[in-house]
């Protein structure tokens, strides 16, 4: 799942950006609102990271701006302990949650995935799709009741097609979802996740639609 965090604090920003990286995210940093809202007009992300005191544009005009084009990709706002009226007026200009600095990695990850399932229409923490039990917050994936060992990338690819069951997904869509801005993407990697996947679980779990890309159907029994 990519991510975009945006945060001009050098320190924190590193910090979140490994943080949100070692719970399994595609992390693209920005360090100012034009940048962001740059980034937020051309990238697709399932969340953002939003420190509200930036340089150049504002984070509370950033956010402005994002829904003033009807994206309605889930936002989490940072703001400091004082600042009461920075918390309210983000959440009316559309942010869908809230840290107050400083905060816990941790919490920051479950505020995440929360606010990505809630976006995707799911609401239980567990995803289960074709026999397959998914807990993005562990990572542990059960196919019949039975633990499944999946990479990091196989499970970012799995959770992404559990998230969107019923949907094709093109090559190019997985790929903008799992890979950040510098990582060295493979022409064939998606191809070879999907082939692990299908290999450890079902050969019937992912289906290939020829010429568009790659379905997971939601009520199939693998």
């Amino acid at each position: 799942m990519r991510v975009l965090v945006v945060e001009d604090d050098a320190l924190l920003g590193d910090a979140i950006q490994a943080g949100l990286k070692q719970s399994g995210y595609a992390v693209d940093w920005m360090k100012d609102g034009i940048s962001a809202d740059q980034a937020l007009t051309t990238e697709p992300y399932v969340a953002v990271v939003l420190d509200l005191g930036l340089p150049r544009l504002s984070g509370l005009d950033v956010l402005r701006r994002l829904r003033g084009r009807g994206t309605p990709v889930p936002v989490l706002i940072l703001t400091a302990m004082d600042m009461v009226d920075d918390r309210i007026k983000g959440l009316d200009a559309g942010a869908d949650d809230y840290l107050v600095k400083p905060f816990d990695m941790g919490e920051l990850a479950a505020r995440l995935r929360a606010l990505i399932r809630r976006a995707s229409g799911k609401t239980e923490p567990l995803l289960h799709v074709s026999g397959v039990k998914l807990d993005p917050s562990t990572h542990r994936v059960l196919y019949r009741d039975k633990p499944v060992e999946l990479s990091v990338k196989e499970f970012e690819v799995l959770h992404a097609f559990m998230l969107n069951a019923g949907k094709v997904l093109s090559r190019a869509k997985l790929e903008e979802q799992l890979y950040a801005w510098g990582d060295e993407v493979e022409s064939n990697a998606v191809e070879v996740h999907i082939h692990h996947l299908r290999r450890k679980l079902s050969p019937a779990l992912i289906e290939t639609i020829r010429g568009v890309g790659y379905l997971m159907p939601a009520d199939k029994a693998a």
